[in-house]
C-alpha cells in the first residue's frame, strides 16, 4: 500500500468524501466505522473507480479498547499510515441535566478519547519518520460555548486546542497537525443530533466541500481551516470576542432551540 490514509467515520458524511477525495489522489486506505455494509459498498466504489487498495475495518471506536484494536491491525499488517484523518463523532440536543448520560458519555469517548487515542498510537511512528499528516475534524462549535449542547461544544474545544497545542510541538519535525472546523454542513450529523429542525441548519455546506477544503488544508500542513459558514455566520464568528458572554449563551440557545 501507498500514500496510506486512516479515515475514522467513513460510512457516510464527511468520512466517506474524505475517502474518495484520497483515491482520487491515488492514495490506498484504511476506512473506519462500525457499519460494515456501507464500508464494503464504499471500498467496492473506490477500487473500481479509482485502482486504490481500501481496507475495511469495521471497529466501533466509541468502545475504549476500539483505537488499540485498530493500531494493531495496522502493525500487523506492516503497513504505514502517512495520512491520519480522526472525522468520526456525533452529537446531541437537549439539557444536559435531562440528557441520557449514557449518550453523553458515549460522546466524549468518541470524539475526544478515540481521537486523541488514535493520534497517540500513529503520532510517534510519524514522528520517527519525520513524515506525515493528521486531519482533525473540529467544528466551528470549538469558537464557543454551547447551551443545549454543551458536551458536543465541549468536546470540539477539546479538539481544536489539542490539535493546536500538537502542531507547536511538531514545530521542529515535517510532521504536521490540521484542525478542520466546518460550520453547518450536510451530513447525518444534523438529523442524529436534533440540529436539522433548527436556525443553524437552515442553510448548509455540502459534504464534499467541506472535505475538499480539510484535504486541501491537511495536505499544506494548514494550522486551522474554517469551512462551510454563510457571510451572516462569519459576521456572527467574529464578533464572538466583542459579545459580553451572557448575550453570546443567550443567541446561541435561542439558536438551537425548535
Amino acid at each position: 500500500m501507498k500514500n496510506v490514509a486512516l479515515i475514522t467515520g467513513a460510512s457516510s458524511g464527511l468520512g466517506t468524501e474524505f475517502a474518495r477525495i484520497h483515491a482520487q489522489n491515488g492514495g490506498d486506505m484504511y476506512i473506519v466505522a462500525r457499519r460494515v455494509e456501507k464500508l464494503e459498498s464504499l471500498k467496492a466504489e473506490l477500487e473500481q473507480q479509482y485502482g486504490v487498495e481500501v481496507r475495511v475495518l469495521a471497529k466501533d471506536l466509541g468502545l475504549p479498547d476500539g483505537p488499540k484494536e485498530i493500531y494493531d491491525q495496522v502493525k500487523q499488517d506492516g503497513v504505514t499510515i502517512d495520512y491520519l484523518i480522526n472525522n468520526a463523532g456525533f452529537g446531541g440536543r437537549g439539557k444536559f441535566h435531562e440528557r441520557d448520560w449514557d449518550q453523553d458519555r458515549g460522546m466524549i469517548q468518541l470524539n475526544v478519547m478515540a481521537l486523541t487515542a488514535l493520534t497517540r498510537y500513529f503520532l510517534p511512528h510519524m514522528v520517527e519518520r519525520n513524515q506525515g499528516k493528521i486531519l482533525n475534524v473540529s467544528s466551528t462549535a470549538s469558537f464557543m460555548p454551547g447551551p443545549l449542547q454543551a458536551v458536543y461544544f465541549a468536546t470540539k474545544a477539546y479538539v481544536t486546542f489539542f490539535s493546536n497545542a500538537l502542531a507547536e510541538e511538531l514545530h521542529d519535525t515535517a510532521v504536521t497537525v490540521t484542525n478542520l472546523m466546518p460550520g453547518a454542513t450536510e451530513t447525518e450529523f444534523a438529523s442524529t443530533s436534533g440540529m436539522d429542525k433548527t436556525d443553524l441548519f437552515d442553510k448548509t455546506a455540502t459534504a464534499l466541500s467541506v472535505a475538499q477544503d480539510g484535504y486541501q488544508g491537511m495536505l499544506r500542513g494548514k494550522l486551522d481551516v474554517v469551512s462551510g459558514l454563510t457571510f451572516s455566520q462569519k459576521l456572527m464568528m467574529g464578533m464572538i470576542p466583542f459579545t459580553p458572554k451572557k448575550i453570546m449563551l443567550k443567541q446561541i440557545r435561542q439558536m438551537q432551540e425548535v
